[in-house]
Parts: C-alpha cells; structure tokens; sequence
C-alpha cells in the first residue's frame, strides 16, 4: 500500500474511533463542547506529528513527550477535572499508538489496541455503576462553620444551599477582611431526570479540609 494512503487511512481510522469514544462514551455523560474540542485537537496534532515521524523510536519518544509537556501544562493553567484529564492522556495516547501500528501494517493490533481502549471506557463509565462527580468552588460567608469541629454542620448547610448532594469540601482561601471563605465542594452530578440532592446510596461525608490563610 503507499505510504500517503496509508496515511490517510490510519487519520480517518483514529478520528473515527476517537469520535466515537468521545460521542458514544464520554459526551452522554457530560456535554461540553470546549472539552471535546481540546480533545479532538490533542488527537489529531499528535496523531500528525507521530504520523510524520513514524520511526519507532522517535514514535515513543513523542508519547513521552506529550505526556510530560501535559503534566507541565495541568499544574501551570486552571485545574482540569480528573475524568477529563483522563480522556485527554486518551485522545494523547491513542493517535501514537495507532500512527506506529499502522505504520508497521499490524492492523490485528490496532483493532485490538482500538478496542481494548473503547472496552475499557466503557467498562468503567457503564458497567460499574460509577456516579459522576462534579467540583464547584463557592464563596462561603459563614467563616465560623470552616473550623474542622464544625465539619458536619457546614456540609449540611452547603447541602441546603445548593441542592447537591455534596460528599466532600476543602476550604481554600480565607477573606478575615470580609469573613468569607473559599469552598472547593465535589459533589454527586443528579442523573437525567433525577432531582438534585436525590441521589441513592450514601457517601462518606468526611471533609478534607486543606486552609490556606488570605489576606
């Protein structure tokens, strides 16, 4: 087969199974465009670049590559939330994986490369009966309650508030100025169709608390 074909073949076969991992699997989750949009071009420049410099050795040493200017990128911006992140080292991963398994005609292998991956997100999204877990970060006014003695009670009063079903909160920066607090609280994303706070099994509401002093 020549080697431009080849090329071709390998982008539509790793855009297809990258669409359909994110439309199939992570988008009935939780739709968010900006995310599927950094994932798709994460997928695609790697899958490029590893395509173009599709020796083993330089293949390898772009996944590396990616994976470490990523980490350095994750704790220089705004936090990225842990399953998103995940799908990110996915979209990563994925397209150098099937550039170098292409390139080496080992098509066996990338069907089950391809498969192996799709089988594995689903597996844990699907068949675990894993709840999704979503991040807020509020400004408190009741300063008293950020005390850990006082753990419970400002659970209880956040989950009044926001209608969540709020299973852990950190407090972050505290405003002595203006007796706020910054609150970082992860709660149980409500099912379609299900009322907030409604969720069915109960979670272990032990807060971390990590204070950070403000002025």
């Amino acid at each position: 087969m020549d080697e431009p074909l080849v090329f071709g073949v390998s982008f539509l076969v790793n855009g297809g199974v990258a669409l359909l991992i994110l439309r199939a699997i992570y988008a009935p989750a939780k739709r968010d465009k900006d995310y599927v949009l950094m994932f798709l071009t994460f997928n695609t420049l790697a899958f490029l670049i590893a395509g173009l410099l599709n020796t083993v050795e330089l293949g390898m040493g772009l996944g590396l590559s990616l994976f470490a200017i990523f980490s350095i990128l994750r704790f220089r911006t705004d936090p990225i939330p842990i399953r998103e992140m995940t799908y990110l080292f996915v979209m990563m991963a994925l397209p150098v994986v099937n550039a170098l398994l292409m390139a080496q005609e080992a098509y066996a292998g990338l069907a089950i490369a391809d498969l192996a991956v799709a089988g594995a997100l689903i597996l844990i999204e699907k068949g675990w009966g894993l709840r999704n877990v979503g991040q807020k970060s509020v400004v408190y006014e009741r300063i008293e309650y950020i005390k850990p003695e006082y753990a419970q009670p400002l659970l209880a009063d956040l989950r009044a508030r926001t209608g969540l079903d709020i299973t852990r909160c950190e407090v972050g920066k505290v405003d002595f100025l203006h007796d706020t607090a910054e609150i970082k609280i992860t709660y149980i994303e409500p099912q379609q169709g299900q009322p907030a706070g409604a969720s069915g099994a109960q979670a272990d509401y032990t807060p971390l608390f990590s204070t950070k002093r403000g002025g």
